[in-house]
């Protein structure tokens, strides 16, 4: 790794534990605050906890391992009585009401207390204004930030923040040289991936480069040979693109595949958000740059864990927002993660 590499990462080092200390100094206020939202169901309820997670499809390589996260944090909700109920979509053709159907689903069948992704605020906030109405807990994970968490009255919320993600990924190619990258955006008009995008665009910007968004319609989220398609054409009418960076793990092999047809796999560089075992052993490899790692495995434990928590027995923390990522993998520090992801959790 580069100097200018190494200091980049130590910046994100440095930014996420700012993030964190100004979220505790504030979080005193902010806590009492979402608490008073939920007064009414903490500690009310005994063996008959009912909590419900809505998160993507269960098929999804990177919400497999939150659904894990959560399952695992549900045998302690079991083991006294409670159920941990998940609740996913059929596809991502129509993200927000779907997600928004879901949040009414848990309350029409009792949630104790709801776990959920802001992907849509628009589509999905007066469901979950439905959740705080009926004082049920509610945390928001995944995507939304502390922002959408203070809006819904939420307890906390759990994982990473993507701008920041974005903006670190965006740094990272440009101090590795790269000038000019392609955000491909599979899931556009969500919140957390416009968020990556708009972070890669800032943080090469800081160097001197450029990036530029190519969305795509949603129903090719993980299609291989449309994404793979789309960024080959993208590479022949602008030859001058020498990174591309993709959404999801989904897309990542397709994106490999894209600049591979394109010809240009001696000259672009790939990142991607997220990860599993086939880009941790393409960037062992050298064929890829980096990964972004947000930990999904943890943001369904620590998002049940934390409900449960405060369920049964009133609990809670002090820091807000529970940051999960990010963090870039990449050849220095691979072979550890490679460990996790043989293990399922990363």
């Amino acid at each position: 790794m580069t100097t200018r590499g190494r200091r980049a990462r130590a910046a994100l080092g440095v930014a996420a534990a700012s993030a964190l200390l100004f979220t505790s100094a504030c979080s005193s206020k902010n806590n009492s605050k979402n608490s008073d939202n939920a007064t009414k169901s903490a500690g009310d309820t005994k063996g008959n906890i009912s909590i419900f997670v809505i998160g993507g499809k269960s098929d999804d390589p990177f919400w497999s391992k939150v659904k894990r996260g959560a399952e695992d944090a549900g045998k302690v909700v079991q083991a006294a009585g409670g159920k941990v109920t998940w609740l996913g979509p059929q596809n991502y053709d129509n993200l927000g009401p779907d997600a928004a159907k879901l949040i009414d689903s848990a309350i029409s069948q009792g949630a104790s207390g709801v776990v959920g992704p802001d992907w849509v605020p628009e589509a999905e906030d007066a469901s979950f204004k439905r959740v705080a109405d009926k004082r049920i807990p509610l945390v928001v994970y995944n995507a939304g930030g502390i922002t959408a968490a203070d809006k819904l009255g939420a307890l906390n919320y759990i994982g990473s923040e993507e701008y920041a993600a974005g903006k670190a990924g965006g740094q990272y190619f440009g101090d590795h040289g790269v000038k000019n990258v392609l955000c491909v955006n599979t899931l556009p008009g969500a919140t957390n991936t416009e968020d990556r995008c708009r972070g890669i665009a800032d943080g090469i910007k800081a160097g001197g480069g450029t990036s530029k968004q190519l969305p795509m319609p949603s129903s090719q989220f993980g299609n291989p040979t449309a994404v793979a398609q789309g960024i080959k054409a993208a590479l022949l009418k602008d030859g001058g693109i020498d990174g591309v960076v993709t959404i999801s793990t989904a897309d990542a092999d397709a994106a490999a595949s894209g600049i591979d047809q394109a010809g240009a796999g001696s000259k672009v560089k790939l990142g991607t958000f997220d990860m599993d075992e086939t880009q941790l052993t393409r960037i062992k490899a050298g064929k890829q740059l980096f990964s972004i790692d947000q930990q999904p495995y943890m943001q369904g434990y620590l998002a049940v864990s934390l409900l449960n928590g405060y369920l049964r027995y009133g609990l809670n923390l002090p820091q807000r927002p529970l940051l999960t990522g990010p963090a870039v993998i990449d050849a220095a520090n691979v072979d550890s993660a490679i460990a996790g992801a043989k293990a399922g959790v990363r």
